[in-house]
């Protein structure tokens, strides 16, 4: 098919429908504003539009219905996609509260401390609030090991009132849409919380706000970065008013099929939070990516994975309901169009998914294929997702689920 040459349009004449980059947005903007100044000469029936032009009152109705369905289908919807592909280039944060101690001295003025009985010993370390495994010591041959993994961070108030109760303001951490709000305390440990949809190096990523004492936001609503969305609280299992806080994690989408499988295999609990609930989203170390962002404010998220370590892998058998390489592209190395029957992916010691291969392996189910060496067993490591220790290192059931997840329903 030829393409039409109009001067409004630049030497290709051809509808700028998609853009590959900024410069071609710039382009088709300029486009845009000489299409629209030919319009408006027109309109007014000046010399510049021609001679023979004919005012808009004596003008075709088609030809005037034309004119209208180029401003609204073309120069409208330009503008939209300049806004989204610059919010998309930039991870720009904003701390979720007032509480801004992480970027001075990220100890007990930021984090909120945990209740801890360790062999008859009571302590409050503020400690437990960060992310990693931070909880639940253990002791072992080579010393104390933290078996319980903190996905996110917590965020101690700033401000009460005369009752003790938090007064915080909680924020969007940047543009995004609210695509769920759970109201009913008992429906998670995370009490209350929101969770928001954002968009960079086209993937989509989930920050989620837990504990909260009230809400300002409904689903599909969009927000921006910095706005209100929510008090601080203590809603949640084992919380209570001297320990409020809000709960951050910043996370990855396993499966859009989560509901199917939870509910396949957890008959006896329902889910009250869709593909939303906690199980579903894995969690990055969002303070460490908060202070690299400080440092080089154009980081990317997958720059700021490459640096994980890789802690174990598994292999999966090849299926198409793998989501995971969909919904992040940037996660596949290797040859990803190549006909191998698995797939090999690579966990950090957190569970959270950092890279994807393609195998020559033949598996019929998940199977480890690498762990890191550790004389320490591994069910302390892992959160009982490894077992066994050095050769005889094997999946749980419950991991072999887990993994079953991200292929279900294969």
């Amino acid at each position: 098919m030829v393409a039409r040459r109009d001067p409004a349009l630049g030497s290709t004449g051809r509808w700028p429908v998609a853009f590959g980059s900024l410069a071609e947005c710039i382009l088709a903007r300029s486009a845009t504003r000489r299409a629209l100044a030919t319009l408006r000469d027109c309109h007014s029936g000046s010399r510049q539009a021609g001679a023979n032009y004919r005012p808009a009152a004596y003008a075709p109705r088609k030809r005037r219905r034309r004119r209208w369905w180029f401003i609204a289908m073309f120069a409208l919807p330009l503008w939209s996609n300049v806004s989204v592909l610059a919010q998309n280039q930039v991870i720009d944060l904003a701390l979720p509260t007032d509480n801004d101690a992480l970027f001075r001295d990220g100890g007990p003025a930021f984090y909120q401390s945990i209740e801890r009985d360790y062999e008859g010993v009571k302590s409050t370390p503020w400690e437990g609030g960060q992310y990693g495994f931070v909880r639940d010591p253990v002791e072992t041959p080579e010393g104390i090991v933290y078996t319980r993994f903190h996905e996110g961070i917590d965020i101690r108030p700033l401000q009460r009132d005369a009752r003790g109760e938090p007064l915080d303001q909680v924020r969007a951490i940047a543009d995004g849409k609210v695509v769920h709000v759970n109201l009913v305390p008992g429906y998670s440990n995370y009490g209350k919380y929101i969770v928001i949809e954002h968009r960079w190096d086209r993937s989509r990523y989930y920050s989620l706000y837990g504990h909260l004492s009230a809400i300002a936001v409904r689903p599909g609503q969009t927000v921006r970065r910095g706005e209100g969305i929510a008090v601080m609280g203590y809603t949640g299992a084992g919380l209570n008013q001297a320990r409020a806080h809000v709960h951050l994690e910043l996370n990855f989408m396993l499966s859009h099929r989560f509901e199917s499988w939870y509910n396949a295999c957890h008959k006896n609990d329902p889910n009250h939070n869709g593909i939303y609930n906690g199980i579903n989203l894995a969690g990055l170390d969002i303070a460490r990516l908060y202070l690299a962002l400080r440092k080089n404010p154009s980081l990317t998220i997958p720059d700021f994975i490459a640096e994980e370590e890789t802690f174990y892998k598994v292999t999966l058998p090849k299926s198409r309901h793998f989501e995971l390489p969909k919904l992040y592209r940037w996660m596949l190395t290797g040859a990803a169009g190549t006909e191998l029957p698995s797939w090999e992916v690579s966990f950090a010691r957190s569970g959270l998914p950092l890279k994807i291969e393609p195998s020559s392996q033949r598996v019929t189910q998940p199977e480890l294929s690498y762990v890191k060496k550790s004389s320490i067993d591994y069910s302390y490591l892992t959160q009982d997702k490894i077992a066994g220790r050095g050769e005889k290192a094997h999946l749980t059931e419950g991991a072999r689920q887990l993994m079953r997840l991200l292929i279900y329903p294969d």
